[in-house]
């Protein structure tokens, strides 16, 4: 015999909330009331108040297939902070809204909800709030971030100025590269339910995609060594994305070097084993949520020896073109090819 599932209608949506509300005790000053009235009461900190909200829908976002719901609730809770990281604050709280179809159990959100949990405390947040609701098909999950950050070190798309040097953290490409080698193999199970995924040697790239983490590392460092970025924004859409919106929002132009794109070799593998250039996963991926920031000349001695921050290229004048240079010296202009919604 199996385990017994409960059905969520056995406890309802004020029985599930009572459960969220006790898997998720406050844990900052700031948060003054959480879960448990009409709205969350909050009391802000001496400097601004970072906001911003993801919504994630099954069949659009995520694949529950081959998509671990543990997985499934850090990654949205991540997702968020990722943002909050780009505009160099702090996270503190979040609010959690989700519509549940009738397929769901209790069992089954108890996994989502303990992934939720590991991503706040991971990155020491609360959840203080949100709505349930039934969905007709399918799970939907919206999560709305609040954090602080002081006046000065706000760090906005628009600041990038001429000669600044353009960094990234970590590597590139990784979560599609996961997320093709995902899609193959649903394939091959639901051509033969007897084939069980190979998916030893990607465990790299899988976990990319599935369980990606906001770079709150890299924030705490540059803190510690006193660098502001002068522009900043997550990868969330793909690099050369990313890429124009700050060259779009600071009315600058950019200059990136192929040769000092960051890819892991399990990424540039797949790549090659799909027939695909490696380069278009570091470009229009998306998804892997690593920071690309820009830095005056004078803070690059400070970060020079970073084992993670990559130093990519550098700002031109507007009146240049977007410019990726590849290894063989040729200029291929830089175009937006990652995920866009509504088109």
């Amino acid at each position: 015999m199996g385990e017994k599932l409960t059905p969520l209608s056995d406890i309802g949506e004020f029985g599930l909330i009572d459960k969220i509300k006790a898997m998720f005790p406050a844990k900052h000053p700031s948060t003054k009331m959480g879960i448990g009235d009409d709205a969350a009461v909050l009391k802000p900190g001496k400097g601004r108040t970072l906001v911003t909200t993801d919504l994630l829908l099954e069949g659009v976002h995520f694949d529950l297939s081959y998509t671990p719901l543990h997985h499934l609730g850090y990654k949205a809770v991540a997702v968020n902070v990722s943002d909050i990281a780009a505009m160099n604050g702090t996270p503190r709280q979040i609010t959690l809204g989700l519509g549940i179809s009738s397929k769901f159990t209790l069992e089954a959100m108890e996994r989502f909800l303990e992934g939720v949990k590991a991503a706040c405390d991971n990155y020491g947040i609360d959840l203080i709030g949100g709505d349930i609701t039934s969905s007709r098909k399918g799970f939907f999950i919206s999560i709305t971030a609040l954090g602080e950050g002081l006046v000065g070190d706000i760090v906005y798309r628009n600041g990038a100025k001429v000669n600044d040097i353009i960094c990234v953290t970590g590597d590139l490409g990784g979560a599609f590269a996961g997320l093709n080698v995902l899609e193959r193999e649903k394939q091959v199970f639901i051509q033969n339910p007897q084939m069980q995924p190979k998916l030893d040697k990607y465990q790299y790239i899988v976990q990319r995609q599935l369980k990606p983490e906001a770079r709150m590392d890299i924030i705490h460092e540059l803190r510690e060594k006193k660098i502001v970025p002068t522009a900043m924004i997550d990868v969330s859409d793909g690099l050369a994305s990313e890429l124009l919106h700050i060259a779009n929002d600071s009315k600058v132009s950019i200059r990136v070097f192929e040769e000092n794109l960051p890819i892991d070799k399990i990424t540039y593998d797949t790549a090659v084993e799909f027939n695909l250039d490696p380069v278009t996963f570091v470009m229009n991926g998306g998804e892997d949520y690593e920071l690309l920031f820009t830095i005056s000349q004078e803070d690059f001695e400070t970060l020079k020896n970073h084992p993670d921050i990559h130093f990519i290229g550098f700002v031109q004048n507007k009146k240049e073109k977007n410019t990726l240079v590849t290894k063989g010296g040729n200029e291929v202009s830089i175009q937006a090819q990652g995920w866009r919604h509504l088109q």
